[in-house]
């Protein structure tokens, strides 16, 4: 009888991670056509029944974000899936369907993929953008307007694809995107839990100019917020009160790189260094954070109970933590072939190979369930490289 009364350990790893974690965070960086890679690391949490409770994204991780959140569970894979193979078509001739061309030459893979991104700059991409007919003549004076191309048709997407009420119902999931006000110069994150989440919040995440333009919403305008910071990680960790949690960080830049050797080099590994906006840096600071807080919070509780009222003593017990944070970081690598318009590259050959290697990443980090354990109060703030395969 005494069996029958203990507590049943928990049987699956979706089980563990309930226990284990108030909030698990799917956090998802800008990288244009690379964001496929996003969708596969969606399809193997879900494949784990391992759901998000809070999507974080900028740019083309906000638009990810916006399918993820806007669908029911048992349908967003599928509907991942039908939004990126519909901004991969090109308007005009579409090309056949995706191939495989891993074994072809590496000379032929490069040659494909820039024609699909020289494609993509003169035709846009069905779906998602179109060229603007003369952007630089005087009737194009508006910050709706002021744009290489019109997005008008990643509207239509999203309102054809998003259930906006699901998205705006934040006891199912929050939902954060990061923008640029462009008169201020202020970043702001819209939010399910004080926003009523539009089309147009999406949109302006990933309104990356000159290419596309600002969007407007309650009479300001916003751009990308890779602008100033292409990772809404620093929105999940500083979220206050904390709780413990579990973070999927994403990202499509790396930030360590080769020495370029010649002007397209310096053009490719300039840009990762631009967007991969020193993730690691910030998740070191947190980390220094998070131990300060817990430190904090145990010293807090040697204080006499008759000193408690203290005005000072209530400062420190609201900057306190005891909140453990895990997080689990994915970075994009890259294909041999890919050269600097790899973000803008929308060939459905690369779609499947960026979908395929988050789906391969995110299931060799579910092979291994001691990566998404609870940190030990000791150490209160941990983090894994899948790729380097080691806590940090």
């Amino acid at each position: 009888m005494a069996d029958a009364k203990r507590p049943k350990s928990p049987a699956t790893l979706t089980e563990t991670v309930a226990r284990d974690y108030h909030t698990v965070a799917l956090v998802l960086q800008g990288g244009g056509a690379l964001g496929a890679y996003q969708a596969g690391v969606y399809q193997a949490l879900a494949e784990a029944d391992l759901q998000p409770t809070w999507l974080a994204g900028i740019s083309i991780g906000a638009l990810n974000a916006a399918i993820i959140a806007g669908n029911a569970p048992e349908r967003r894979a599928e509907r991942l899936r039908e939004f990126w193979e519909t901004i991969c078509q090109q308007p005009l001739l579409p090309g056949a369907r995706a191939f495989d061309m891993s074994a072809w030459p590496l000379l032929w893979q490069n040659g494909i993929s820039s024609l699909a991104a020289w494609r993509a700059m003169t035709e846009g991409q069905a779906g998602f953008f179109q060229p603007r007919l003369g952007p630089l003549l005087p009737w194009h004076t508006s910050p709706a307007s002021a744009s290489w191309y019109d997005t008008a048709p990643l509207r239509a997407t999203l309102e054809r694809l998003v259930d906006f009420d699901r998205i705006n119902d934040a006891r199912t999931m929050r939902v954060s995107v990061g923008a640029v006000n462009v008169r201020s110069g202020d970043f702001t994150y819209f939010d399910n839990t004080r926003d009523t989440l539009r089309s147009e919040h999406f949109m302006a995440s990933a309104a990356l100019p000159p290419g596309f333009p600002a969007v407007e919403i309650d009479g300001e305008f916003y751009w990308d917020g890779g602008v100033v910071s292409n990772t809404p990680l620093y929105k999940v960790l500083s979220e206050r009160p904390s709780r413990d949690t579990l973070v999927f960080q994403v990202d499509l830049w790396n930030a360590h790189g080769s020495l370029p050797r010649d002007l397209v080099q310096v053009a490719e590994r300039s840009k990762e260094i631009q967007y991969s906006s020193r993730t690691r840096l910030m998740t070191e600071f947190m980390r220094r954070t998070q131990e300060h807080r817990r430190l904090l919070h145990d010293v807090m509780a040697l204080v006499p109970e008759d000193r408690r009222n203290d005005p000072a003593y209530r400062r420190a017990v609201a900057r306190s933590a005891a909140a453990l944070t895990n997080v689990i970081h994915l970075i994009y690598r890259d294909k041999p072939y890919e050269s600097h318009y790899k973000d803008y590259e929308f060939s459905g050959a690369s779609m499947h190979g960026h979908w395929q290697s988050g789906l391969e990443d995110m299931r060799h980090t579910l092979a291994h369930p001691q990566w998404l354990a609870a940190p030990d109060p000791e150490d209160p703030f941990v983090t894994h490289d899948v790729h380097r395969g080691e806590a940090r």
